[in-house]
Protein backbone atom coordinates (compact mmCIF):
# COMPACT_ATOMS: atom_id res chain seq x y z
CA UNK A 1 0.00 0.00 0.00
CA UNK A 2 0.97 3.28 -0.86
CA UNK A 3 1.57 6.61 1.42
CA UNK A 4 0.94 9.92 0.09
CA UNK A 5 1.69 13.00 2.98
CA UNK A 6 0.05 16.73 1.00
CA UNK A 7 1.56 19.73 3.09
CA UNK A 8 1.22 17.94 6.31
CA UNK A 9 1.70 20.37 9.45
CA UNK A 10 1.30 20.18 13.13
CA UNK A 11 1.36 22.84 15.85
CA UNK A 12 0.75 22.31 19.35
CA UNK A 13 -0.47 26.05 20.37
CA UNK A 14 -1.46 27.29 17.26
CA UNK A 15 1.37 29.44 16.70
CA UNK A 16 5.10 27.39 16.85
CA UNK A 17 4.85 24.28 13.94
CA UNK A 18 6.65 21.13 15.43
CA UNK A 19 6.39 20.40 11.45
CA UNK A 20 5.78 22.08 8.40
CA UNK A 21 4.65 21.38 5.24
CA UNK A 22 5.82 17.77 4.68
CA UNK A 23 4.81 16.44 1.44
CA UNK A 24 6.12 13.21 0.06
CA UNK A 25 4.77 10.05 -1.68
CA UNK A 26 6.15 6.70 -0.37
CA UNK A 27 5.53 3.67 -3.20
CA UNK A 28 3.73 0.14 -2.30
CA UNK A 29 6.96 -2.02 -0.39
CA UNK A 30 9.39 0.87 -0.29
CA UNK A 31 11.30 1.03 3.06
CA UNK A 32 11.52 4.71 3.95
CA UNK A 33 13.02 6.40 6.90
CA UNK A 34 13.10 9.29 8.82
CA UNK A 35 15.93 10.82 9.86
CA UNK A 36 17.17 13.98 12.05
CA UNK A 37 18.36 15.12 15.39
CA UNK A 38 16.36 15.07 18.91
CA UNK A 39 13.16 17.37 18.61
CA UNK A 40 12.91 18.24 15.15
CA UNK A 41 9.69 15.83 14.81
CA UNK A 42 10.26 12.66 12.92
CA UNK A 43 7.81 10.82 16.02
CA UNK A 44 5.08 13.58 15.87
CA UNK A 45 5.04 12.88 12.02
CA UNK A 46 4.33 9.65 12.55
CA UNK A 47 2.27 9.36 14.76
CA UNK A 48 0.44 11.86 12.65
CA UNK A 49 0.34 8.86 9.80
CA UNK A 50 -0.92 6.73 12.43
CA UNK A 51 -3.77 8.79 13.21
CA UNK A 52 -2.70 8.70 16.88
CA UNK A 53 -2.49 12.79 16.64
CA UNK A 54 -4.07 14.71 14.13
CA UNK A 55 -2.37 17.37 11.88
CA UNK A 56 -2.99 20.91 12.00
CA UNK A 57 -3.34 21.35 7.95
CA UNK A 58 -2.91 19.06 5.30
CA UNK A 59 -3.29 15.41 4.12
CA UNK A 60 -2.98 11.61 4.71
CA UNK A 61 -3.57 9.37 1.65
CA UNK A 62 -3.53 5.53 2.01
CA UNK A 63 -3.22 4.31 -1.61
CA UNK A 64 -5.27 7.19 -2.63
CA UNK A 65 -7.85 7.04 0.09
CA UNK A 66 -7.74 10.10 2.14
CA UNK A 67 -7.16 8.86 6.13
CA UNK A 68 -6.94 12.00 7.95
CA UNK A 69 -9.72 12.06 9.61
CA UNK A 70 -9.93 8.12 10.69
CA UNK A 71 -8.86 6.97 13.92
CA UNK A 72 -5.80 4.34 13.67
CA UNK A 73 -8.03 1.20 13.81
CA UNK A 74 -9.61 1.89 10.40
CA UNK A 75 -5.83 2.81 8.73
CA UNK A 76 -4.49 -0.49 8.05
CA UNK A 77 -1.24 0.10 9.81
CA UNK A 78 0.49 -1.38 12.37
CA UNK A 79 3.30 0.42 14.61
CA UNK A 80 6.63 -0.92 16.24
CA UNK A 81 7.72 1.13 19.18
CA UNK A 82 10.80 2.19 20.95
CA UNK A 83 9.68 0.23 24.21
CA UNK A 84 8.32 -2.85 22.87
CA UNK A 85 5.00 -1.90 24.02
CA UNK A 86 4.65 -5.54 25.38
CA UNK A 87 1.89 -6.61 28.47
CA UNK A 88 4.00 -7.87 31.39
CA UNK A 89 1.01 -10.34 32.40
CA UNK A 90 0.66 -11.69 29.26
CA UNK A 91 2.69 -14.26 27.55
CA UNK A 92 4.15 -14.22 24.39
CA UNK A 93 1.89 -16.03 22.39
CA UNK A 94 -0.87 -13.65 23.79
CA UNK A 95 0.93 -10.36 23.34
CA UNK A 96 1.01 -11.11 19.53
CA UNK A 97 -2.51 -12.13 19.19
CA UNK A 98 -4.06 -9.28 21.25
CA UNK A 99 -4.75 -6.50 18.68
CA UNK A 100 -6.41 -9.65 16.27
CA UNK A 101 -8.44 -10.83 19.47
CA UNK A 102 -9.80 -7.18 19.90
CA UNK A 103 -10.91 -7.17 16.22
CA UNK A 104 -12.63 -10.47 16.87
CA UNK A 105 -10.84 -12.07 14.72
CA UNK A 106 -11.82 -15.98 14.74
CA UNK A 107 -9.93 -18.05 17.28
CA UNK A 108 -8.61 -20.35 14.41
CA UNK A 109 -6.94 -17.75 12.67
CA UNK A 110 -5.61 -16.12 15.14
CA UNK A 111 -3.43 -19.38 16.56
CA UNK A 112 -2.34 -19.81 12.85
CA UNK A 113 -1.16 -15.81 12.52
CA UNK A 114 0.32 -16.12 16.08
CA UNK A 115 2.40 -19.67 14.99
CA UNK A 116 3.34 -18.29 11.39
CA UNK A 117 4.59 -15.02 12.75
CA UNK A 118 6.54 -15.80 15.64
CA UNK A 119 8.29 -18.89 13.11
CA UNK A 120 9.14 -15.88 11.04
CA UNK A 121 10.59 -14.16 14.08
CA UNK A 122 12.63 -17.09 15.27
CA UNK A 123 10.72 -17.41 18.57
CA UNK A 124 8.56 -20.60 18.03
CA UNK A 125 10.03 -22.33 21.00
CA UNK A 126 9.12 -19.38 23.13
CA UNK A 127 5.57 -18.99 22.72
CA UNK A 128 4.78 -19.72 26.37
CA UNK A 129 7.14 -17.02 28.21
CA UNK A 130 6.34 -13.44 29.52
CA UNK A 131 8.45 -10.74 28.24
CA UNK A 132 10.15 -10.35 31.38
CA UNK A 133 12.03 -14.12 30.34
CA UNK A 134 13.18 -12.53 27.18
CA UNK A 135 16.48 -10.24 26.32
CA UNK A 136 16.12 -6.90 24.66
CA UNK A 137 16.52 -8.78 21.10
CA UNK A 138 13.79 -11.29 21.66
CA UNK A 139 11.47 -8.58 22.89
CA UNK A 140 12.16 -6.82 20.44
CA UNK A 141 11.00 -9.74 17.66
CA UNK A 142 7.88 -10.08 19.56
CA UNK A 143 6.74 -6.67 18.62
CA UNK A 144 7.86 -7.20 14.92
CA UNK A 145 5.91 -10.37 15.59
CA UNK A 146 3.10 -8.65 16.44
CA UNK A 147 2.95 -6.43 13.75
CA UNK A 148 3.39 -9.38 11.45
CA UNK A 149 0.31 -10.89 12.80
CA UNK A 150 -1.89 -7.82 11.90
CA UNK A 151 -1.51 -8.76 8.10
CA UNK A 152 -1.55 -5.35 8.18
CA UNK A 153 0.36 -3.59 5.11
CA UNK A 154 2.10 -0.86 6.54
CA UNK A 155 4.17 -0.96 9.17
CA UNK A 156 5.48 2.01 11.06
CA UNK A 157 8.00 1.66 13.42
CA UNK A 158 9.78 4.69 16.16
CA UNK A 159 13.31 4.05 16.66
CA UNK A 160 12.85 0.00 17.18
CA UNK A 161 16.24 -0.47 18.08
CA UNK A 162 17.83 1.87 20.50
CA UNK A 163 17.54 0.40 23.75
CA UNK A 164 19.95 -2.70 21.92
CA UNK A 165 23.21 -2.91 22.50
CA UNK A 166 25.41 -2.36 19.01
CA UNK A 167 25.91 -5.90 17.76
CA UNK A 168 22.43 -6.55 18.29
CA UNK A 169 21.37 -3.25 16.94
CA UNK A 170 23.53 -4.48 13.54
CA UNK A 171 21.66 -8.05 13.77
CA UNK A 172 18.19 -6.71 14.12
CA UNK A 173 18.65 -4.39 11.42
CA UNK A 174 19.16 -7.22 8.83
CA UNK A 175 16.45 -9.39 10.40
CA UNK A 176 13.87 -6.52 10.22
CA UNK A 177 14.98 -5.60 6.64
CA UNK A 178 14.95 -9.30 5.44
CA UNK A 179 11.11 -9.88 6.64
CA UNK A 180 10.18 -6.48 5.06
CA UNK A 181 11.23 -7.41 1.52
CA UNK A 182 9.30 -10.95 2.28
CA UNK A 183 6.17 -9.64 3.31
CA UNK A 184 6.37 -6.82 0.82
CA UNK A 185 5.65 -4.38 3.59
CA UNK A 186 5.58 -0.55 3.27
CA UNK A 187 7.45 0.39 6.26
CA UNK A 188 7.89 4.23 7.66
CA UNK A 189 11.18 3.60 9.98
CA UNK A 190 11.87 6.69 12.40
CA UNK A 191 15.57 6.92 13.76
CA UNK A 192 18.16 9.61 14.57
CA UNK A 193 20.63 7.30 13.39
CA UNK A 194 22.08 7.68 10.14
CA UNK A 195 23.78 4.29 9.59
CA UNK A 196 20.50 2.62 10.40
CA UNK A 197 19.11 5.33 7.86
CA UNK A 198 22.15 4.35 5.13
CA UNK A 199 21.88 0.71 5.33
CA UNK A 200 18.17 -0.45 5.90
CA UNK A 201 16.50 2.40 3.98
CA UNK A 202 15.90 2.35 -0.02
CA UNK A 203 15.19 6.45 0.65
CA UNK A 204 15.38 8.85 3.51
CA UNK A 205 13.36 11.75 4.67
CA UNK A 206 16.03 14.53 6.67
CA UNK A 207 13.78 16.36 9.25
CA UNK A 208 16.14 19.47 10.60
CA UNK A 209 13.97 22.61 12.46
CA UNK A 210 11.10 20.89 11.74
CA UNK A 211 11.35 20.96 7.97
CA UNK A 212 12.12 18.60 5.57
CA UNK A 213 15.91 19.12 4.36
CA UNK A 214 16.18 16.65 2.05
CA UNK A 215 14.59 13.09 0.52
CA UNK A 216 16.84 10.81 -1.79
CA UNK A 217 18.19 7.59 -1.44
CA UNK A 218 21.39 6.61 0.80
CA UNK A 219 23.58 7.13 -2.24
CA UNK A 220 22.22 10.68 -2.77
CA UNK A 221 22.03 11.90 0.22
CA UNK A 222 25.48 11.00 1.07
CA UNK A 223 27.32 12.25 -2.04
CA UNK A 224 24.99 15.11 -3.11
CA UNK A 225 23.85 16.79 -0.15
CA UNK A 226 21.10 20.02 -0.53
CA UNK A 227 22.71 21.93 2.26
CA UNK A 228 25.12 21.85 4.95
CA UNK A 229 23.45 20.09 7.70
CA UNK A 230 22.84 17.64 5.33
CA UNK A 231 26.41 16.76 4.20
CA UNK A 232 27.24 16.82 7.96
CA UNK A 233 24.75 14.70 9.40
CA UNK A 234 25.74 11.99 6.92
CA UNK A 235 28.99 10.64 7.41
CA UNK A 236 31.60 9.66 10.24
CA UNK A 237 33.65 11.55 10.70
CA UNK A 238 31.23 14.38 9.93
CA UNK A 239 31.78 16.74 6.64
CA UNK A 240 34.37 19.34 7.75
CA UNK A 241 32.72 22.87 7.29
CA UNK A 242 35.20 25.43 6.39
CA UNK A 243 34.93 29.50 6.13
CA UNK A 244 36.53 31.33 2.69
CA UNK A 245 38.13 34.38 2.47
CA UNK A 246 38.08 36.71 -0.69
CA UNK A 247 40.86 35.39 -3.10
CA UNK A 248 40.04 36.40 -7.15
CA UNK A 249 39.77 32.95 -8.85
CA UNK A 250 39.50 30.71 -6.04
CA UNK A 251 38.45 30.07 -2.77
CA UNK A 252 40.25 30.21 0.20
CA UNK A 253 40.89 29.71 3.99
CA UNK A 254 43.14 31.84 5.97
CA UNK A 255 45.09 29.22 6.92
CA UNK A 256 45.76 28.98 3.96
CA UNK A 257 43.80 26.36 2.09
CA UNK A 258 42.74 26.63 -1.65
CA UNK A 259 39.76 25.54 -3.70
CA UNK A 260 38.96 26.17 -7.33
CA UNK A 261 35.45 27.83 -8.24
CA UNK A 262 32.91 29.01 -10.75
CA UNK A 263 33.22 32.31 -11.37
CA UNK A 264 29.58 33.01 -10.57
CA UNK A 265 30.47 32.66 -6.90
CA UNK A 266 31.61 35.90 -4.93
CA UNK A 267 34.47 33.97 -2.54
CA UNK A 268 33.50 35.99 0.51
CA UNK A 269 29.99 34.45 0.76
CA UNK A 270 30.88 30.82 0.79
CA UNK A 271 31.48 28.07 3.48
CA UNK A 272 33.26 24.74 1.89
CA UNK A 273 32.04 21.51 3.10
CA UNK A 274 34.54 18.82 2.31
CA UNK A 275 34.55 14.91 4.01
CA UNK A 276 37.56 13.88 5.81
CA UNK A 277 38.26 11.32 3.50
CA UNK A 278 39.38 14.06 0.65
CA UNK A 279 41.71 15.92 2.36
CA UNK A 280 45.45 14.50 2.12
CA UNK A 281 48.00 15.29 4.83
CA UNK A 282 51.98 16.46 3.24
CA UNK A 283 55.02 16.04 5.74
CA UNK A 284 58.17 17.79 5.32
CA UNK A 285 57.31 20.73 3.99
CA UNK A 286 58.22 24.36 4.32
CA UNK A 287 54.73 25.94 3.94
CA UNK A 288 52.42 23.99 6.70
CA UNK A 289 49.29 25.15 7.34
CA UNK A 290 47.95 22.97 9.99
CA UNK A 291 48.99 21.51 13.93
CA UNK A 292 48.31 17.91 14.54
CA UNK A 293 45.76 17.55 17.80
CA UNK A 294 44.84 14.02 18.17
CA UNK A 295 45.17 10.63 16.28
CA UNK A 296 42.79 8.39 16.77
CA UNK A 297 43.17 4.35 15.49
CA UNK A 298 40.11 2.74 14.34
CA UNK A 299 40.61 -0.54 12.35
CA UNK A 300 41.72 0.23 9.08
CA UNK A 301 41.17 3.70 9.72
CA UNK A 302 43.66 6.65 10.85
CA UNK A 303 40.96 9.70 12.09
CA UNK A 304 43.13 12.81 12.26
CA UNK A 305 41.96 15.85 14.47
CA UNK A 306 43.89 19.07 13.44
CA UNK A 307 44.03 22.76 13.65
CA UNK A 308 44.59 25.26 10.84
CA UNK A 309 47.05 28.05 11.12
CA UNK A 310 43.35 30.20 10.83
CA UNK A 311 42.06 28.35 14.03
CA UNK A 312 39.55 25.87 12.14
CA UNK A 313 39.61 22.91 13.12
CA UNK A 314 39.55 19.88 10.79
CA UNK A 315 39.40 15.87 10.43
CA UNK A 316 41.21 14.18 8.08
CA UNK A 317 41.29 10.10 7.40
CA UNK A 318 44.20 8.04 6.49
CA UNK A 319 44.71 4.59 6.15
CA UNK A 320 46.41 3.04 9.55
CA UNK A 321 49.26 1.99 7.18
CA UNK A 322 50.53 5.27 7.28
CA UNK A 323 50.03 5.69 11.38
CA UNK A 324 53.90 5.92 11.97
CA UNK A 325 53.90 9.37 9.89
CA UNK A 326 51.53 11.23 12.19
CA UNK A 327 52.15 12.47 15.62
CA UNK A 328 50.30 14.96 18.13
CA UNK A 329 51.89 18.79 18.04
CA UNK A 330 53.46 18.21 14.34
CA UNK A 331 52.81 20.90 11.77
CA UNK A 332 51.77 19.61 8.10
CA UNK A 333 50.08 20.49 5.46
CA UNK A 334 46.33 20.11 4.40
CA UNK A 335 45.12 20.07 1.04
CA UNK A 336 41.78 19.27 -1.14
CA UNK A 337 42.44 15.64 -2.54
CA UNK A 338 38.81 15.07 -4.25
CA UNK A 339 35.35 16.52 -4.17
CA UNK A 340 34.17 19.60 -2.10
CA UNK A 341 30.62 21.59 -1.70
CA UNK A 342 30.25 24.78 -1.63
CA UNK A 343 27.70 25.89 0.55
CA UNK A 344 26.44 30.09 1.28
CA UNK A 345 26.40 31.30 4.93
CA UNK A 346 23.24 29.75 5.04
CA UNK A 347 24.43 26.28 4.35
CA UNK A 348 22.66 26.40 1.16
CA UNK A 349 24.71 24.52 -1.68
CA UNK A 350 25.79 26.92 -4.15
CA UNK A 351 28.06 24.67 -6.53
CA UNK A 352 30.43 21.75 -5.91
CA UNK A 353 34.17 20.89 -7.49
CA UNK A 354 36.46 17.86 -7.55
CA UNK A 355 40.17 18.38 -7.00
CA UNK A 356 43.45 15.44 -7.08
CA UNK A 357 46.61 16.18 -5.96
CA UNK A 358 49.39 14.18 -6.93
CA UNK A 359 53.07 15.15 -5.06
CA UNK A 360 51.33 17.86 -3.37
CA UNK A 361 49.87 19.71 -6.33
CA UNK A 362 47.23 20.48 -8.21
CA UNK A 363 46.86 17.65 -11.53
CA UNK A 364 42.99 18.52 -12.80
CA UNK A 365 40.30 20.93 -10.70
CA UNK A 366 36.46 20.35 -11.26
CA UNK A 367 33.88 22.66 -10.44
CA UNK A 368 30.20 23.15 -11.15
CA UNK A 369 27.28 25.53 -9.82
CA UNK A 370 24.50 23.18 -8.02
Amino acid sequence: MSIELKNLSKSYDGNTLTLKDVSVRIETGEFFAIVGPSGCGKSTLLRMIAGLIPATDGNVLIDEKDVTNLPPQDRNLTMVFQNYALFPFLTVKDNVAFGLKARKVDQTKIDQRVVKALEMVDLAELGDRKPKELSGGQRQRVALARAIASDAKICLMDEPLSNLDAQLRTKMRAEIRELQQHLGLTVIYVTHDQVEAMTMADRIMVLHDHEVQQIGTPLQIYQDPRNAFVGQFFGTPRMNLLETTPNEGQLQTAAPLYFAKPAEIEPHNCLIGIRPVNLTILTDVSDANARIENVEYLGTQLIIEATMDDGQEVRIVQDTEQADLYGVNQRIKIVPNGKFFIFDQKGQRIGQGEEEIEDGTITEAKYALS
